[in-house]
């Protein structure tokens, strides 16, 4: 008997996530919320901890086992174009004059998050841990979590909150991209000891990532800067396909050498040119299906894996998430807030970046799917992770009103900053802005 055909399935689950996703961030959007919450709280609420509790025959209609492949691959996809996106709105240059706070902010705000987020490791070890996965992988996966700051809704709520162009929104955004590249360094480094089967083997894969970066930094950068000069008379459509099929070669690569395809789409967006009015355009339409289209079907993947449940009935469980939240704000906010005061800001300046460096969202996401696929937490931990990472984004806002409450708003856009972090988009073609999220 031939297999069912999963595309009727699919041609109801994709369009009833992506509706309800872009219900779910119009809805926090108006509470003052980034978008990005509202959409990880539907990816939780489709899954067993809402839908699959309370009707479990419509969840097991609306996702039968046919189409999760297919969601899960399309929303795979989706999360390499983002990471690419993330990359590509990097802008390290725009460091200069705030380098100092930066550096020291964004090593704290990873180094105190680190040391406190191994030792719970290490107290969660023998009961939190899943069975063969070794000590160490287990501590460095756990410590790297608590250090992820989420550069893009960072930079979404610098912007609604009209902070994106001042002095204080310069200073996050330079400390979250230190952040984001040394986070993301790190994590490599966990993935190669996590498969590696012996030191050897971790060694070879960190070799073979070190002669990866170094092969698209003074080899394909410098082809892609020339090509781009003569991109500006290039139909759109041939950038669009190189830049799509130049993510998905690096992604491949990287996920041969060891080191999950999602960094060699971040790497590939991070030597991609800048300034290139056809590539920022191509981004832009990348970016506006991506976003709304393809990223709904990661949250809900995410959200068919967090099983809230798994943990409600069991008080020591709660104990454990609570420990979770402690060290997840203490290490990230208190770290960051101390060192931004220890490079002279005052008080209202460095709770205000130790907030925002606070935010996890998206980022945090990829990073605990990550770990799940690896082996190394188990769906427990993984849940309880999840709801760390949608209270700590959650919070940002509020937490920034708060902070800033009494400083007036002229005050703000007065102090204007020496120039964004991340690339503004162009401006767009009438035809193309209306395609733009």
């Amino acid at each position: 008997m031939s297999a069912r055909d999963p595309l009727p399935d699919l041609l109801i689950a994709i369009p009833a996530v992506i509706i309800a996703c872009k219900a779910g961030a119009m809805l926090f959007r108006r509470l003052g919320q980034p978008p990005v919450v509202g959409e990880i709280a539907v990816g939780i609420l489709l899954g067993p901890s809402l839908l699959g509790w309370l009707w479990p025959d419509a969840q097991t209609w609306l996702f039968p086992g046919t189409v999760l492949p297919f969601t899960g691959a399309f929303g795979n996809i989706g999360l390499l174009a983002f990471m690419f996106l993330v990359g590509l709105e990097l802008n390290l240059s725009a460091l200069r004059g705030h380098s100092r706070t930066a550096i020291g902010v964004s090593q704290a705000s990873i180094a105190l998050p680190l040391v406190l987020g191994s030792g719970l490791a290490l107290l969660m070890y023998e009961t939190m841990a899943p069975k063969g996965v070794t000590r160490l992988a287990f501590v460095l996966f756990i410590a790297v979590s608590m250090s992820i700051t989420a550069f893009p809704v960072l930079a979404r709520i610098l912007t609604d909150r009209g902070l994106y162009n001042t002095r204080i929104g310069a200073l996050a955004m330079a400390c979250a991209a230190v952040d984001d590249v040394t986070a993301w360094c790190l994590l490599a480094a966990v993935v190669a000891v996590s498969t590696s089967s012996s030191p050897v083997e971790a060694a070879t894969t960190a070799a073979l990532a070190a002669l990866f970066l170094a092969f698209m930094i003074y080899a394909i950068r410098p082809l892609l800067a020339k090509w781009a000069v003569r991109a500006a008379r290039t139909v759109d459509s041939v950038v669009l396909v190189v830049l799509f099929s130049g993510l998905c070669l690096s992604a491949f690569t990287t996920d041969k050498i060891g080191v999950h395809a999602l960094f060699g789409a971040f790497v590939f967006g991070v030597i991609t040119p800048r300034g290139s009015r056809v590539i920022e355009l191509c981004a832009a339409r990348l970016r506006a299906f991506t976003i709304p289209i393809l990223l709904p079907l990661f949250f809900v993947n995410t959200g068919l894996k967090t099983d809230v449940g798994l943990i409600a009935a069991d008080p020591m469980m709660w104990l454990w998430a609570g420990a979770v939240m402690v060290v997840a704000f203490l290490g990230k906010w208190g770290g960051s807030t101390a060192a931004a005061r220890a490079t002279g800001q005052s008080w209202r300046d460095a709770m205000s970046i130790g907030a925002l460096m606070n935010c996890r969202g998206l980022t945090e996401l990829v990073v605990l799917n990550l770990g799940l696929e690896l082996g190394v937490i188990g769906p427990e931990l993984f849940t309880m992770l999840v709801l760390m990472a949608l209270l700590t984004t959650a919070i940002t806002s509020p937490a920034l009103s708060w902070i800033r409450k009494g400083v007036p708003p002229g005050k703000e856009a007065d102090d204007a900053a020496d120039g964004p972090l991340v690339h503004e988009p162009v401006r767009l073609p009438a035809k193309a802005a209306a395609l733009s999220p």
